[in-house]
């Protein structure tokens, strides 16, 4: 499932970019401390007063430091040199028998280098990766950044398909997500008009956005509003109209983060306590239970021949009842007694749709 909210992945997908074709921050910051050297016209570096220098900015940056060596220092310089780093031009000059380096055009600097070809290429891999997520809010700048490198680059490749994420681009209300998202950022009122599955009469609403969270495939906002307290959750397909106000944006206590990871999907009552609920799947459904786990709280007890005996922490809610039922007769609730009778009492009302089978 893909769980992660559009800012998160933007990032996750230009961290590299940002940073200027780097593998770590440690070359980042070796490549900018030897710029540094390289520009400086008031000092001669040696191959020791570069190791020095790199030594030193990484101290700074990280208060320690392994201690680079001579031989890294030539593979950062020769990246440096290299079309696919900066493309810099050194130049060497000796006094006896120790070399000096510097810039052959000291205002020269690597942080004003335009993007080379790897870096237009590896932005324009991270956008497409970006606008084949159709769930996503109003990707059509990715689309338009895209005809602008390959124009300016002549970047025309057209990589194959090798990320398939599970999103429903048929979900309705989607387009709202943008819109709701920006709410959020901007401190923004919402005059929301809104459906339930239980009722056909239109509700309309104001509400304070706080926090949008994706569960099963689909979009949810939680956030404030005077008739439901503390939260009112809102399923983004439900939602018909969206309209911004200028009310006074209220921004909630509530660590919605922080709150939400006690539960399994959108669903909790704050006043409910984690219980500990413990399970047993069988030699079938154990490997899968392992390696994906149903809560991050899981715990592992017994592992044998008959299964796997484990628990988790969490507040007991509708969506932790599905995902259970949902594994069939792989799995059984051992304790509590009360969520295990729960479980037994809706297996037996699915029994009675099959009674005339």
């Amino acid at each position: 499932m893909l769980y992660l909210c559009a800012i998160e992945y933007i990032y996750r997908c230009f961290i590299k970019l940002i940073y200027k074709m780097a593998t770590n921050k440690n070359a980042i910051i070796r490549y900018q401390a030897l710029n540094k050297c390289f520009r400086n016209t008031g000092k001669r570096y040696a191959m020791k007063d570069l190791i020095a220098s790199c030594n030193q900015a990484l101290f700074d940056y990280n208060g320690a430091t392994d201690g680079v060596k001579r031989r890294q220092i030539y593979e950062d310089i020769n990246f440096m040199k290299s079309e696919q780093g900066y493309g810099v031009d050194l130049e060497v000059t000796k006094d006896g028998r120790i070399a000096y380096y510097k810039y052959v055009d000291t205002s020269f600097s690597i942080n004003n280098q335009p993007m080379n070809k790897t870096e237009a290429l590896q932005l324009k891999e991270a956008l497409l990766t970006l606008n084949r997520i159709k769930g996503m809010p109003q990707f059509g700048w990715v689309e338009e950044l895209i005809l602008k490198l390959e124009k300016e680059l002549d970047i025309h490749e057209t990589p194959r398909e090798i990320l398939g994420f599970e999103n429903n681009p048929y979900l309705k209300g989607l387009e709202f997500l943008s819109i709701i998202f920006n709410a959020i950022l901007y401190k923004k009122v919402l005059n929301i008009e809104y459906k339930t599955f239980r009722s056909d009469a239109l509700e309309t609403f104001f509400m304070h956005p706080q926090y949008l969270k994706q569960y099963n495939n689909r979009w949810f906002v939680l956030g404030t509003h005077s008739k439901y307290q503390p939260i009112t959750t809102l399923s983004i397909d439900r939602i018909i109209a969206i309209k911004e106000t200028k009310d006074v944006y209220q921004i909630s206590t509530i660590d919605f983060t922080e709150t939400y990871d006690d539960v399994v999907g959108i669903t909790r009552d704050l006043n409910s306590e984690v219980i500990k609920i413990t399970l047993h799947a069988n030699s079938i459904l154990a490997p899968y239970i392992l390696t994906k786990p149903i809560h991050g709280s899981q715990k592992i007890g017994v592992l044998n021949e008959n299964g796997l005996t484990f628990s988790i922490n969490v507040i007991p809610n509708y969506e932790l009842e599905q995902q259970i039922l949902s594994y069939g007769e792989g799995i059984k609730v051992i304790s509590p007694i009360e969520f295990s009778k729960k479980i037994k009492n809706r297996i037996i009302a699915s029994l009675k749709n099959y009674e005339q089978v």
